[in-house]
């Protein structure tokens, strides 16, 4: 009862009246099925009212209480429960799942019969007079299939939360410690935690400036591990991030879930997490022109590898130091003791002056009082511009803790991040060693086509939406404009908060998120429109678009760029990603059909599976 101890009284009633409505239900059934009551979904700190598994069925049972009704919000509630479990519970992968809504009042829909097997089934409605009938209709009309109830129930769930989740869950102050149990395959999330956690007691204890220098490929829980620091009551540190569209979304997100929550006002919300999340260049551009030490004696600096060189910054802030330097000068400001983290993507530069990791181990060696802890590819990758240094200091330690190689983000398939990476190192055979039946990546060459797909996706709370990148310029002829305003910050959090109907929300796909628009954020079904900008033709070639025509990128660090753009785009989506490329014009001489034919073949040469090969989702009558 802790969970409900504000509203004990209600919950008491809304149980009893469930059990009054179960026991006549489930007694025409086996004795050997087992009734799960409030059964916990840490991912949101929500629970499931009842969940039933049979011989036959997984059935998800959400009921609206006496005054509750059958509206649209309850159906998604219920269905996205059902999906939850679905693609977190280790039980439910082979077999049917069913959501019933149940309330007290209303019309309830009669959706066709039909049942996908595995899958999740539409939503059923059900008066409480009618759930004894429902569930029999149900389980007469799905074949028997062997499911071993007591191994289901003691099978694991475990969630991977978004980004977003994952923040509204740390700033509410529960679930912490569940969230870092993510999947079973990735304990290094909690060892990296706790690695960075202890340099910051250290740190506090021996007086000292500690920076922690943490790698992991995408997709592997950067973020959430740096979110969890800065929201622990060990650090109370502030996350700061050169990708303003993940301060725009985050801060909306808390705001927004605090004020429904009635725990605290919007302007209270956006206070607080101000300090909580901020961007790098909002940090500097308080502190740069002050003498005193900043608020913070930790703060954990996002995608650390794009930190901008001397040049730029020369530029941007007329300063003579790089963006390392300064930072690592504010935080030295502290008498006592501050701690930096340095999280660090592979392959993830998409602008330029951003000076790789060798600009911090230059900054580094000038300011010797620093002692490092660093995982082992930040020494020993092959990039000279990634490599923190050349001779490691003395005051260096190097811990593999500081590494997470787990890729978290596509819930489907781990081997997804393997396979992009061969993809864009243009190595076939390596990416056909990844590619298999579970591989969640598609490939399509038509675009009302693969928004159908990604419409039919959308049940739940799942949501879908379209990338491309800034370069793909000729997309505008097929309709796709690639503009998307990054630097809009209601247009951001619109895009990625609000929901279809509405035509701001990424669930109308209608306006695709650029590269700058989507690092570091994610959605679940992602529709990548391919742009003209980097095409196969042997190897990769990138171009960019000037005036009337595409120009070759000859300079190896935009190639590159334009490389990890589409490795930013390919790696957005949490469970599957469509990918377009455009049938071209042959009268248009910037959207060549042969140099689009060229790239979906060798994609499909790679592993991706042709859009038609998809199982359907849409349940298929099932009768005995």
């Amino acid at each position: 009862m802790q969970a409900f101890r504000t509203n004990e009284a209600a919950q008491l009633r809304a149980w009893a009246w469930q059990l009054d409505l179960l026991r006549p239900a489930l007694t025409q059934f086996p004795q050997n099925w087992r009734l799960l009551l409030e059964y916990p979904l840490v991912r949101l700190g929500r629970r499931l009212d009842a969940v039933l598994i049979t011989d036959r069925a997984i059935i998800v049972i959400e009921f609206k209480a006496l005054g509750g009704s059958f509206t649209t919000e309850a159906r998604i509630q219920a269905e996205d429960y059902a999906h939850d479990l679905r693609d977190f519970h280790a039980g439910c992968r082979d077999h049917v799942i069913v959501p019933i809504l149940v309330a007290g009042t209303g019309k309830p829909t009669r959706p066709q019969w039909g049942f996908p097997w595995p899958g999740v089934s539409v939503v059923y409605d059900a008066l409480p007079a009618e759930l004894p009938v429902l569930l029999r209709d149900i389980i007469g009309r799905i074949p028997p299939r062997a499911i071993d109830i007591e191994a289901w129930e003691h099978a694991p769930y475990r969630p991977v939360p978004t980004i977003i989740e994952a923040a509204r869950a740390l700033y509410a102050k529960h679930g912490v410690a569940e969230i870092k149990t993510a999947r079973a395959d990735t304990a290094n999330l909690s060892l990296t935690t706790a690695a960075i956690l202890q340099a910051v007691r250290q740190a506090r204890v021996e007086q000292k400036y500690i920076i922690v220098f943490v790698t992991g490929i995408p997709g592997a829980g950067k973020t959430l591990c740096g979110l969890d620091v800065v929201f622990s009551t060990e650090a109370e540190g502030t996350f700061l991030t050169g990708t303003l569209p993940m301060v725009y979304v985050l801060k909306a997100a808390l705001a927004e879930d605090a004020a429904r929550g009635g725990r605290r006002s919007n302007r209270t919300a956006q206070h607080e997490s101000k300090a909580k999340i901020e961007s790098i260049t909002g940090f500097l551009r308080d502190n740069m022109p002050r003498s005193e030490p900043p608020a913070e004696h930790v703060i954990v600096f996002d995608e650390a590898q794009r930190a901008w060189d001397a040049e730029y910054g020369g530029r941007k802030f007329k300063h003579t130091m790089s963006e390392a330097a300064i930072v690592l000068e504010i935080m030295q400001r502290h008498a006592d003791y501050a701690v930096i983290v340095a999280l660090v993507g592979n392959g993830q530069e998409i602008n330029t002056g951003e000076a790789g990791l060798a600009e911090w181990g230059k900054a580094l060696r000038e300011r010797p009082h620093w002692h490092i802890r660093a995982a082992p590819g930040v020494l020993t990758t092959t990039e000279p511009r990634q490599r923190l240094f050349e001779i490691p200091p003395p005051e260096l330690i190097v811990d593999p803790d500081l590494h997470l190689s787990i890729p978290l983000r596509n819930i489907r398939s781990p081997a997804a991040a393997n396979w992009i990476d061969a993809v864009l190192r243009g190595n076939r055979e390596e990416a056909l060693q990844y590619a298999g039946d579970d591989l969640p990546i598609f490939i399509t060459r038509s675009l009302p086509e693969m928004r159908r797909h990604l419409r039919h996706f959308m049940r739940g709370e799942r949501r879908a939406g379209l990338v491309c990148s800034s370069g793909a310029k000729r997309l505008i002829a097929d309709g796709i404009w690639p503009k998307f305003d990054h630097m809009d910050d209601a247009a951001v959090a619109n895009w990625f908060l609000k929901r279809w109907p509405d035509v701001r929300a990424s669930d109308a796909l209608e306006m695709p998120a650029t590269e700058f628009a989507c690092q570091g954020l994610e959605l679940d079904f992602v529709g990548l429109c391919w742009g003209g900008d980097l095409l196969w033709r042997g190897g990769w070639h990138m171009r960019n678009f000037r005036g009337t025509t595409w120009q070759n990128i000859k300079r190896e660090d935009a190639r590159s760029y334009t490389l990890n753009t589409y490795r930013v785009l390919l790696t957005r989506a949490r469970a599957e990603t469509i990918i377009w490329i455009p049938q071209g014009d042959a009268g248009d001489k910037t959207r060549a059909p042969e140099e689009y034919n060229a790239t979906a073949d060798f994609l499909t040469d790679c592993g991706a599976r042709q859009l038609t090969e998809i199982p359907a989702e849409q349940p298929a009558p099932m009768l005995l």
